[in-house]
């Protein structure tokens, strides 16, 4: 490095540390004396750079000279802190924690090797009237993550490593030393170790071999890695799974409610092995009806600290590819000890009801049950049972159905939404290569069980949420969902005009009424994924949070997450709380739960994104044998370089780039949604129909490109 680049460098670190005296000392004014004895500079060379810079930043505007050679900052807040927001050029936004923040645009080379997603400490130039507000990192305070996947590239003497993100704009450095293994152009997981100052690249070392790319094991264990879910267990948190005895003491069934004479069921997927939930169903002399909805005991197996109950918070959700499950606790409790397979006894944490003919909960209880399943139903069977009104436990599966209703016309009395989203399945064969796309189908059995959860989530939530007054309120794991920002609203009814739909944003209850009506009325049609999509991200995204605040969504005052402990972690928390409570315990530490729900709602939020992935990929595996075949698809998506197209019939989407659209120069029009030809004044607007033929399938990066056929 030359002395003058060493010098420019040094020189950058110490403005930094200047600026930073300033904001320290609460924006005392300060000399160049002052600033450099509380660097503890001494040498007249610093000295002279420092009263230098106090100048040149007086110059640039961060800086003000107050009185003679004393200097203050011009803005007290011109230091920030956010997350690197990176875009495809290498530049990035600094996204603030405050929402009416403005995002702080910050060059690539004043990245100072920050990467998508860090946490940084930003220092904020000073604006210039109309000019966009920028500044530099200055600090990188966390990591978001140090592991990649992508493919290992060897030479003679040194290796490379080429992330799949598009986001991580440089490679990285692998010494041989570090390769573990891994041979060029293999896929792999490779970690940051280093990132020397001055250095373009960081160095890494090789963690994991993923396998040969374009494979389908390979490329859902990279999709797992991408995004932090770890291929497998610890071997002591499978030795601890493994030492749980299998027999049910006398002493435990002693403890607990015994509902083993009771008629129970589960009802599921037909190909599921974890039944987290049973229902038991019992007809009550007074003309009522007892309905107990009984979920895995799961917090009798982990106890807290354990390496089980470590893991299962660090993973925080199961997370489902399109051909696997990724569980949250070792199979031998998944699938085993914890799931209530039939015609076995099994322990369960209960929330049971006495319900009238329409409904109403008369009394309830909450406690630790025993059961034993007399049977286990895949929702196809129940659904035949509801059509037939004949079968096994027909009568008493009709009935529950029947208060299913109930439960649901109330709730969408009382102002729930409705979201029926399409769900994409995929036929995949012995290799796991997709032959076949179909639609998941929900129908009364689905919403049978998935009415008497909403209810045990919600009366759980309620009971805890009594207990206490004001200050002194029991802290709580909550599920909630605020309601939609009046803009983003705004824009969505603005949309669904074009279709004939009319959103009334009177009252949450008239916008919850419209758009039920236009969930059930758009059901089947070819617009049905494009505006329930643009409908969902028009909502808040639902979180675990101790404030006990409202479900816009579903319309319930309080609602909680109970009846999935196998699966989400958040509910083992919900369990334990309320047996401790149940107990006569104390409120528990707030803060600590608070902060196990932030890590709980943010890995739920990977765990989609990792679903997402693997869904994207296998569409682009599927259409990979279908390049130059015509379809016709569905407006979804558009933006300055293209337009997203879904094909209407497998639900496959992707991008006709603008540039290749010849006819004419097209732009994009953001506010309604469209893209207009400028000579022609042609419009595609999203929801439209077009067709396309599938010109490009990249798998890597699980790419799919259109071109538009031309009527």
């Amino acid at each position: 490095m030359s002395k003058k680049k060493n010098n420019s460098s040094i020189k950058l670190v110490l403005t930094q540390l200047v600026l930073d005296i300033f904001e320290q000392s609460g924006n005392a004014p300060l000399n160049y004396k002052q600033v450099s004895a509380k660097l503890n500079v001494r040498d007249p060379e610093s000295r002279e750079t420092i009263l230098e810079i106090l100048k040149e930043e007086a110059q640039k505007g961060t800086l003000k000279e107050v009185s003679h050679g004393k200097f203050q900052l011009r803005e007290l807040k011109t230091f920030i802190e956010g997350v690197v927001d990176m875009t495809n050029d290498g530049s990035a936004y600094i996204v603030t924690d405050d929402p009416d923040e403005t995002d702080i645009y910050v060059a690539p080379r004043k990245l100072r090797n920050a990467l998508n997603g860090d946490r940084v400490k930003v220092y904020v130039y000073a604006k210039s009237k109309g000019q966009r507000q920028e500044g530099e990192v200055i600090e990188i305070l966390q990591r978001f993550k140090m592991e990649f996947t992508g493919i290992v590239k060897v030479s003679e003497r040194f290796a490379f490593f080429i992330p799949d993100d598009r986001k991580m704009m440089h490679d990285i450095f692998i010494p041989l030393s570090d390769l573990n293994g891994a041979k060029n152009g293999i896929k792999a997981v490779a970690e940051i170790t280093d990132w020397p100052a001055g250095a373009k690249n960081p160095i890494g070392r090789i963690k994991n071999v993923l396998g040969v790319q374009g494979e389908n094991d390979t490329e859902m264990n990279a999709i797992l890695a991408e995004y932090g879910f770890p291929l497998s267990f610890p071997k002591e948190v499978e030795q601890e799974s493994e030492e749980i005895p299998d027999v049910i003491t006398k002493e435990e069934i002693a403890r607990r409610r015994d509902f083993r004479e009771v008629l129970t069921f589960t009802i599921d997927p037909f190909d599921a092995k974890d039944f987290d939930d049973a229902i038991s169903f019992h007809a009550l002399p007074n003309g009522n009806y007892e309905v107990g909805v009984h979920i895995a005991d799961v917090s009798h197996y982990i106890q807290p600290d354990s390496a089980l109950d470590k893991e299962a918070l660090e993973r925080a959700t199961s997370v489902y590819l399109v051909d696997r499950v990724i569980p949250m606790l070792p199979e031998r409790l998944s699938n085993g000890l914890c799931s209530l397979r039939p015609k076995e006894d099994k322990l369960c944490f209960a929330a049971v009801f006495e319900m009238d003919e329409d409904a109403h909960v008369i009394n309830e209880w909450f406690g630790k049950t025993v059961i034993h399943s007399d049977r286990r139903f895949a929702y196809e069977e129940v659904q035949q049972i509801i059509e037939d009104k004949a079968g096994e436990f027909a009568k008493e599966i009709l009935k529950l159905n029947a208060l299913a209703y109930k439960l649901r016309e109330r709730k969408f009395k009382n102002g729930a939404i409705s979201f029926e989203t399409t769900e994409v399945k995929f036929k995949l064969d012995e290799r796991g290569k997709p032959v076949g796309v179909y639609i998941k189908e929900r129908k009364d059995a689905h919403k049978l069980i998935e009415d008497f959860m909403l209810l045990a989530n919600r009366k759980v939530a309620e009971y805890v949420s009594k207990m206490g007054k004001g200050k002194h309120k029991y802290t709580f794991v909550y599920r909630t969902h605020d309601s939609p920002k009046a803009d983003s609203l705004a824009s969505f009814a603005q949309f669904a005009a074009r279709f004939g739909y009319r959103i009334n944003m009177k009252s949450d209850k008239e916008i919850a009424k419209s758009l039920n009506f236009l969930m059930e009325d758009v059901e089947g049609k070819k617009e049905q994924n494009v505006l329930t999509q643009l409908a969902i991200r028009s909502m808040a995204k639902a979180i675990y949070t101790t404030k006990s605040t409202s479900h816009y969504g579903l319309a319930f005052d309080h609602y909680t997450h109970f009846t999935s402990p196998i699966r989400r972690y958040p509910d083992v928390m919900v369990h334990r709380l309320l047996f401790h409570y149940l107990n006569n315990g104390q409120s528990a530490n707030e803060a600590y739960y608070e902060k196990l729900c932030q890590h709980c709602s943010q890995m739920e939020k990977k765990a989609a994104d990792a679903e997402r992935a693997s869904v994207k990929y296998k569409q682009a595996e599927f259409l990979r044998d279908q390049i130059g075949s015509v379809y016709t698809g569905i407006i979804s998506g558009v933006t300055e370089w293209g337009m997203y197209v879904e094909i209407i019939e497998n639900k496959c989407e992707g991008m006709i780039r603008l540039r290749e659209i010849t006819d004419d120069f097209y732009t994009l029009d953001e506010k309604n949604y469209a893209i207009i030809g400028q000579r022609k004044k042609k419009v595609y607007r999203l929801g439209d129909e077009v067709k396309i033929k599938v010109k490009n399938v990249d798998l890597t990066k699980k790419q799919i490109d259109f071109s538009l056929v031309q009527e």
